[in-house]
């Protein structure tokens, strides 16, 4: 048995396809995961690590990642810009942000979990009011 290089024409081993089981599971965490990361302000993270693994193995995978991952750092811009108004306001603009804000989050997480939903029955969801950085 020999444990030198690789023979000519050796490459790398493509990754193999997801199942359709599969596509879905990651799909469904890709969007239900940033619940838990959200908790740190970090939503962004389950969905950005889910794109970067899955991306070249299921279509499907990356555009429900790529479209959590887009919602996720429009709610960081969106938060900024309230934090931003509030403080140069001097307080006042925290009169309206905090409302707002508690309305988006309601909004945000029933998106959350429409695409959710969404994903585990292999379906496609857009989130609305989106910003598409990443694509």
């Amino acid at each position: 048995m020999s444990y030198g290089p690789p023979g000519p024409g050796a490459g790398p081993v493509p990754p193999r396809p997801l199942s359709a089981s599969e596509e879905r599971n990651w799909a469904l965490a890709s969007h239900i995961g940033t619940l838990v990361a959200a908790w740190l302000a970090m939503g962004f993270l389950c969905p950005l690590v889910i794109w970067l693994i899955f991306r070249e193995r299921s279509e499907f995978v990356r555009r429900h990642a790529l479209d959590s991952l887009n919602f996720q750092i429009s709610l960081l811009i969106y938060s900024a810009v309230g934090v931003i108004l509030s403080i140069v306001t001097f307080g006042l603009g925290a009169i309206v942000v905090i409302p707002v804000a508690a309305v988006v989050a309601v909004v945000a997480l029933v998106f959350i979990i429409l695409a959710t939903i969404a994903a585990a029955d292999g379906r496609e969801y857009r989130y609305p009011l989106t910003i598409r950085l990443v694509h």
